[in-house]
């Protein structure tokens, strides 16, 4: 499928094949974990610098979140203005609020400088209030991005059949083909003698004085520096604790009445609904995005996309579904990126996580945050974003809240399990963690009969995992790991798949 779920999403087509022919036995200025926009960014930056870098990706270039996203490119973020004053204070949250037009300006440059075709277009967006309640919100959310200079304008009209109680206009937003992007990155990045190695999980590091060994399915590779683009690292850590997996969804529409809304759109419910279009081979298709939840969390992962095309169709003049998927990405617990170097290191490794829905723009903006880091050991937002930050009152009720919800999880889970006497009593296409004979199982029936049997407990941190019947993946609540169907990883931290027992075919 070439991306980490069993839906294919709008940009899939464009994924190819990147490895290159690399001596893994060398010294590398830096490896990059992680084949998204966070890592390929970040790898081209440090390579334009003369560092000679090399990107690892598990699976493909592209396979992540990066190949799941909406791809809205914007400077107003999840986490307003008005909250970063609140929680830290004036100065940075106009530091805060530069960091989105630096992002746009660095995918800008970029597009410009390695002449990139990828549908990138400037465009305004629209935030609009549907009810009461989210008419004080807009208009908190306005007043912050005043006290930081950045312009929101109450408008009376906006280009999406919502209705609505009031709404901004915002300048200077945008949106682009994530694939065709990072394919250009990657491009150039190997044209500038960058290696790049597919198919290569890695496993574990070593920090060591001069160096870090970093153990992955291909073999030892060895680099002065390491950088985890990879959502959230692997390992217990830190940021574990400090970030809480989501689930996002997303369709792909054509309109039977041809209104497509040229304009961003995003409303202010919770979870809130977002809107762009895209044209794919010539044809224009609306997408549209929403329903997210904590991974885990949903009793029916299918009923999210019923739930979100149900909403579109109330609106607009739909005709067909082209494609629905989903996505994964890290909330953290006082609502700013982790971007700097990895808690509990001695220097030579960094991370990347905590993006909130705003993965673009924080993706981009670590491939400046961390070549600097690297290269001259300065940034002007290494202290706003450093993964090391401790503020004790910004996010820590979410931070008490987050870490009970994963004990929770934990507890219940493990005294809950269904038991079973026969695995004959599992219907055909369903799924279900089970105790069989005091052992926990995850186990899934095809249509046919065959039977996927895996050991239940995620061995990232000893979770019971639970069914995505969306994706067709076993999912863990707590930190986000998540397998096929035959246990096999696909999405970290786990750095193990499910202990797989057998599939079994009733014939």
């Amino acid at each position: 499928m070439y991306r980490d779920g069993a839906r294919k999403s709008i940009w899939q087509k464009e994924i190819r094949k990147f490895s290159t022919e690399s001596d893994l036995s060398q010294l590398f200025d830096v490896a990059v974990i992680g084949g998204g926009i966070t890592g390929v960014s970040t790898a081209l930056k440090l390579q334009e610098s003369g560092k000679k870098c090399i990107i690892l990706e598990g699976s493909n270039i592209g396979y992540g979140t990066t190949g799941g996203t909406t791809a809205h490119l914007n400077d107003f973020f999840d986490t307003t203005f008005s909250e970063v004053i609140q929680d830290f204070g004036i100065d940075n949250a106009r530091l805060y609020a530069e960091s989105g037009t630096d992002a746009i300006s660095i995918i800008e440059n970029n597009i410009r400088k390695y002449n990139i075709s990828c549908d990138f277009t400037r465009k305004s967006a629209y935030l609009f209030a549907l009810d009461e309640k989210q008419e004080s919100q807009l208009k908190d959310i306005v007043e912050g991005a005043a006290k930081v200079g950045h312009e929101m304008t109450y408008i009376s009209d906006i280009p999406f059949p919502i209705p609505f109680r009031e709404a901004v206009h915002i300048s200077g937003q945008g949106h682009f083909h994530p694939i065709k992007y990072i394919k250009g990155l990657c491009d150039a990045f190997i044209k500038m003698g960058g290696a790049i190695q597919e198919n290569c999980f890695c496993e574990d590091h070593d920090e060591q004085e001069n160096e870090v060994i970093l153990r992955t399915s291909a073999g030892e590779v060895r680099a002065k520096n390491a950088i985890y683009a990879t959502h959230i690292p692997p390992g217990i850590n830190l940021l574990h604790f400090t970030n809480a997996p989501y689930r996002s969804y997303a369709m792909a529409f054509t309109l039977k009445d041809d209104k497509y809304p040229w304009e961003l759109g995003y409303d202010l419910d919770d979870p809130y609904h977002y809107y762009r279009i895209q044209e794919i081979n010539g044809e224009n298709l609306l997408i549209a995005g929403g329903e997210d939840h904590k991974t885990g969390h949903a009793d029916d992962t299918g009923e999210c996309f019923s739930r979100l095309e149900n909403y579109v169709r109330q609106y607009f003049n739909v005709e067909t579904v082209f494609y629905s998927w989903s996505s994964q990405y890290y909330e953290p617990v006082d609502g700013l990126p982790y971007i700097g170097k990895l808690p509990g290191s001695n220097g030579k490794i960094f991370v990347a996580t905590g993006f909130r829905g705003n993965g673009m723009i924080f993706g981009t903006l670590s491939s400046q945050i961390l070549h600097d880091l690297i290269v001259t050991g300065k940034n002007k937002y290494q202290d706003l974003f450093s993964p090391t930050r401790i503020k004790p009152v910004a996010g820590f009720s979410d931070f008490v809240k987050e870490n009970a919800a994963v004990a929770m999880d934990f507890v219940k889970d493990k005294l809950f399990i269904e038991k079973i006497d026969s695995f004959l009593e599992i219907k055909a296409g369903e799924a279900k963690v089970i105790r069989y004979e005091s052992e926990s199982y995850a186990l899934y029936k095809e249509s046919d009969g065959t039977l996927h049997l895996l050991k239940s407990t995620c061995p990232h941190a000893a979770c019971e995992v639970r069914w995505n019947s969306a994706e067709l993946s076993w999912d863990c609540p707590c930190h986000g790991s998540r397998f096929n169907v035959n246990g096999k990883i696909l999405t970290g931290p786990t750095t193990r798949n499910l202990q797989k027992i057998f599939p079994y075919q009733k014939h």
